[in-house]
């Protein structure tokens, strides 16, 4: 038996400044094979996950590309089809194979494909013909298309947000995809559209009943595997917004009815899972307020995984300007800052420039007086079971002010991007990070406390102001009712 894997992933935000070419995968994950020995990437953990379990049932394993960019505006039509055709030109090049197992994003955008996840699999699937099976694990902000959902035999999702499952839904679908290339089972898949755009944060009630309820029902009954596909809202394309999917054991209708009634389900907890955002005066306030143990605030419109720049300045300045003290804040993309800090060297003093380089939506660079606390030459930093990349960082201070700083693009995941310079989270009385969500999973066990922050970014979550021409439906809450 012979076993195909390969992984290509990006977000794209359609909104977004930052251009997304070949070194934004060069840079983040670029490995043409054997990735799953070669790298500790986060996104190559189901990579792994398929080798092990793969040779330990007799198949020989077949690795081709693995590829992640961060998030970003689209991806370039070049770049793309180059990725596209290396996957598809080794699938051929490993003559006939019993099974193929894919970890995609499912939010890529190119410059002339809005699906381009789908379209990888729909030539995956022609090549291949209709009795090889062909399993594909998507990030939960995917845009579920019928295209990808035609040309997969199992198809899947992480179930939580911040992704803690990405490895288990990879075992979940080799397990599957086995059982169907033995003929011990028959996937039907069915998906229902929700019509909405919105953030769900799957440890918080109700998501989290809604989830558990999904992952009770698996392997009963029939049903095989249960998602909801939060979609990807910032993304201007036919396919935006919510969708469940379900896959059973050759019924069709049970996959139907059982996708329909989870959508709509979802639907009636629409308002009871709306996010409560703090403003920027709020954010402030707290900053401002004598401390109660530790208080982390999320950036959430400056969120470098949502395609954001996470080089604003809005949090910053206000912060400056009132005065917060025993305050971190970060991280800043900006690679001249780290330069300048790091050929200064730790403990120096001197003005530095601070973000506000990327566009409009970063605000006006902050001009401050900082000391350097430290530098880390090619930090990382934990991602559930892997580590992603932070480039070279700084740690600056500025009247009681600490300032991240780093020189690769990515949003803050766990207490390490601050640690690693010898503080501890309990050092500060306020933590601002920005992200949307990953870093709850390592900085709630250790916070006291957790806001989310919407002020002005390329990812703010204001959904209902969202201009989206090019979607197909109509999707709340820009509109009240989308049925």
């Amino acid at each position: 038996m012979k076993l195909f894997i390969a992984a290509l992933g990006t977000e794209t935000n359609t909104f977004s400044p930052i251009p997304t070419g070949r070194t934004a995968f060069l840079d983040d994950l670029y490995v043409e094979a054997e990735a799953s020995r070669r790298s500790a990437h986060w996104f190559v953990g189901p990579l792994r996950v398929w080798r092990e379990m793969a040779e330990a049932a007799g198949y020989a394993v077949v690795e081709s590309l693995a590829a992640f960019a961060p998030p970003g505006g689209p991806t370039r039509r070049d770049v793309w089809e180059a990725l596209r055709d290396r996957v598809l030109a080794d699938l051929r090049a490993a003559g006939p194979v019993d099974m193929v197992l894919l970890n995609l994003h499912g939010a890529m955008v190119a410059e002339t494909e809005d699906d381009c996840e789908g379209a990888l699999v729909a030539a995956a699937r022609e090549i291949l013909g209709p009795s090889v099976t062909i399993g594909v694990e998507l990030d939960l902000h995917c845009h579920l298309t019928d295209r990808i959902a035609a040309a997969s035999d199992v198809l899947l999702t992480y179930k939580e947000y911040p992704h803690i499952d990405v490895d288990d839904r990879a075992r979940d679908l080799f397990r599957l995809c086995d059982d169907a290339r033995a003929g011990r089972i028959r996937p039907t898949i069915a998906v229902a559209d929700c019509r909405m755009l919105a953030v769900w944060r799957t440890p918080n009630p109700p998501t989290r009943g809604f989830v558990d309820r999904m992952s009770a029902a698996e392997g009963r009954d029939g049903i095989l595997s249960l998602s909801l596909a939060h979609g990807f809202p910032w993304a201007d394309i036919p396919d935006v917004g919510a969708k469940v999917v379900a896959v059973t054991d050759g019924d069709p209708g049970l996959a139907r009815r059982t996708a329909d009634a989870l959508a709509r389900e979802l639907w009636d907890m629409r308002e009871a899972t709306t996010d409560r955002l703090l403003t920027l005066d709020e954010a402030v306030a707290i900053a401002l307020a004598p401390p109660e143990g530790v208080s982390v605030l999320a950036d959430v419109s400056d969120n470098a995984g949502a395609g954001a720049a996470s080089d604003s300045t809005v949090l910053l300045r206000a912060l400056v300007e009132a005065g917060a003290a025993r305050c971190a804040i970060g991280s800043f993309w900006d690679p001249v800052a780290v330069r300048l800090c790091r050929e200064a060297g730790p403990g120096a003093r001197l003005p530095l420039r601070i973000g506000g380089k990327t566009g409009p939506m970063s605000g006006d660079p902050v001009d401050l007086p900082v000391r350097v606390l430290g530098i880390v030459r090619d930090a990382v930093q934990t991602y559930g079971n892997g580590k992603q990349q932070m480039g070279d960082c700084a740690l600056v201070e500025a009247g009681g002010l600490h300032i991240l700083l780093n020189a690769s693009r990515t949003q803050v995941f766990h207490p390490e991007a601050f640690e690693q310079f010898g503080v501890s989270l309990n050092d500060y009385a306020t933590v601002f990070v920005k992200s949307a969500q990953h870093f709850n999973a390592a900085f709630a066990p250790r916070a006291d406390r957790i806001h989310y922050v919407a002020v002005p970014g390329s990812a703010n979550p204001d959904f209902a102001a969202l201009r989206l021409p090019r979607a197909a439906r109509p999707l709340w809450p820009i509109v009240a009712d989308p049925f």
